[in-house]
Parts: C-alpha cells; sequence; structure tokens
C-alpha cells in the first residue's frame, strides 16, 4: 500500500521511538536506527521488513499497528511521525496482535563470526 510505505520513511533513520515501544519497555535508551522499513504486497498479505541495529519491547508490533492503521485508511500518512515526534507510548495506542508477525532473520556483526543462516526473505525475493 503506498500510504504505508509513505508514512514508513519517517520511522528511517536514528529516532528516539519512545512511542513505539511497551510501557513496561526496560531498555536504558529509546532511540534506535532504523535503518529499512518496506511493505510489500505477497498475495493477498502485506509484508513489512523492517531493519535496524536494535528493537525495544512491540515496537515492531507498535510500527505495524500504526502502518495498518494507515494502510486501512483509519489514519492519515502523517500520523507515523505524530507518533514519533510525541515521544509518548499513549499518543499510538496501536499494536499489532503477535500473529502474523514473524522474525525472520536476525543479522549480527561480522566481528562476533556467527555464520549466517539461510533468509525467508530470499524465498520470497524479498531483499534489497
Amino acid at each position: 500500500c503506498q500510504a504505508m510505505q509513505i508514512a514508513s520513511q519517517y520511522l528511517l533513520g536514528e529516532h528516539d521511538f519512545t512511542s513505539y515501544r511497551a510501557v513496561a519497555c526496560q531498555s536504558k535508551t529509546p532511540v534506535r536506527t532504523v535503518h529499512r522499513l518496506d511493505i510489500h504486497r505477497l498475495g493477498e498479505w502485506y509484508v513489512i521488513t523492517i531493519s535496524a541495529n536494535a528493537f525495544l519491547h512491540h515496537m515492531v508490533r507498535n510500527i505495524a499497528g500504526v502502518l495498518m492503521a494507515i494502510g486501512c485508511g483509519k489514519q492519515d500518512v502523517g500520523w507515523a511521525k505524530e507518533i514519533l515526534l510525541a515521544k509518548d507510548r499513549t499518543a499510538g495506542g496501536v499494536t499489532a496482535p503477535a500473529d502474523g508477525l514473524y522474525l525472520v532473520d536476525v543479522e549480527y556483526p561480522e566481528r562476533f563470526a556467527i555464520p549466517a543462516a539461510p533468509s525467508l526473505l530470499d524465498k520470497f525475493a524479498l531483499t534489497a
């Protein structure tokens, strides 16, 4: 959905993601860097691909919930940015249910020498 893709661009880069984390999140800092946030249509499904330096508790579920609300026309495209700038979890209020969300791949810095596992992204040809 074009509206979801446009809204996702507001979340790229280094930001304070307080509005997109769980109230119970125990991270010392809400600052994270989102390197990639893409939305692809796969038949009847929408695939949201997010790559970041780290994630906060419920960050991906909250981002997905906001983008889905925008994609369904319940909110306008700028809402994703408004939530981000509010730095207040209650500003967003939309958490996507856990079912239907999957951790597909984890990449570690080369210095850890952890071999990469085959990625499901390759299966669906969703890599950059």
